[in-house]
């Protein structure tokens, strides 16, 4: 069955092109109290992201967010996608993930790890961009082996991370990307793989990599559905409200890729009229949700992305009222 899903990227735009500017804190805040929503209405997943330098804010810690996110709530797994592992010492990161894997009681934390693309955030962290691919694969090793809680060698020096995390038999680890150096890496590792778009060639390309060594057990969890979602009984006027925000959202995004590279999320738009063409997008009754909601595959999500470019919280809550009210309870006795 398809995933409900939840995504903060704590974006505060102040910019000319929104008719409203909300806080960086009215965004925290806000972004907190959904995910609790979310967590009382049984989504499956909140999703948070990284970012470096970005001068609306878009989150850069997002392993303090998580630990923020699985403290308010009582049960809703996040998922980081994607943590930027370049930019990090891995030896920390295996620390962070798992002090936050045991503090959670386990399984509550999945982190899917990225080679990053934005040449701005290697310079910030004075990483070499070009061997992002390689320190993606090396890192994860280390990781790997940091969470057996024996120690191990690394660059020349012997190290132990405790404690140990309580998931078996490690905390929830996937490898992200859209390229065929980075489905065979995920294969190399053993671990699933997240890909930031849906190219078919990607699950063809882990499967090769996967039976040279072996390695039965891995998949590829390929990105479908839309992934933003507004409930409303008045379509046209709500998209009167949204517009200026979601094209924020889309063109800053867009500008961020690089030359040749696709995502998923990723609508190249003009207007707002693009936007509405775009599947990505939907914008739609309560009918019309349930119906999308039937069209999608198992392993595709509907994906609230609440605030999205800075939208503010009066605009938000209602979607979310008119969700939990007139299609959630249809979507969950469908299943």
């Amino acid at each position: 069955m398809a995933f409900l899903t939840m995504r903060h990227d704590f974006r505060a735009p102040a910019s000319a092109s929104v008719p409203a500017s909300v806080s960086a804190a009215e965004i925290y805040a806000t972004a907190i109290e959904q995910f609790r929503w979310a967590d009382a209405h049984g989504f499956d997943f909140a999703v948070v992201s990284e970012h470096h330098g970005i001068d609306d804010g878009w989150l850069p810690a997002p392993l303090t967010l998580a630990a923020t996110v699985i403290g308010a709530t009582p049960r809703i797994p996040v998922l980081v996608s994607a943590l930027l592992a370049p930019l990090h010492d891995p030896v920390r990161l295996a620390e962070q993930i798992a002090v936050i894997d045991l503090a959670s009681g386990g399984g509550r934390l999945w982190v899917v790890l990225g080679a990053g693309y934005r040449a701005a955030e290697f310079e910030m962290a004075d990483v070499d961009m070009r061997r992002r691919g390689k320190l993606v694969e090396e890192y994860a090793r280390v990781m790997l082996d940091a969470w057996t809680g024996e120690p191990f060698e690394w660059r020349g020096r012997t190290i132990t991370v405790t404690p140990k995390p309580v998931t078996e038999p490690h905390p929830t680890l996937m490898i992200g990307g859209g390229t065929e150096p980075a489905a065979r890496r995920a294969a190399r590792l053993r671990l699933p793989m997240m890909p930031m778009n849906a190219d078919p060639q990607l699950a063809q390309w882990y499967a090769d990599e996967a039976a040279k060594t072996g390695f039965t057990e891995g998949f590829v969890m390929t990105p479908g559905g839309p992934t933003f979602i507004y409930v409303t009984e008045d379509p046209e006027r709500a998209w009167s409200q949204l517009g200026p925000y979601l094209l924020y959202e889309a063109q800053t995004y867009e500008s961020f890729q690089t030359p040749g590279q696709t995502s998923t999320p990723m609508v190249a738009a003009d207007t707002v009229a693009d936007l509405q063409a775009s599947p990505q997008y939907l914008v739609g009754t309560p009918d019309e949700v349930v119906a999308r909601w039937d069209s999608l595959d198992p392993a595709s999500a509907l994906t609230f992305h609440p605030l999205a470019g800075g939208l503010p919280p009066d605009l938000s809550w209602p979607s979310l009222e008119l969700f939990a009210s007139a299609v959630l309870g249809r979507i969950r006795t469908a299943q």
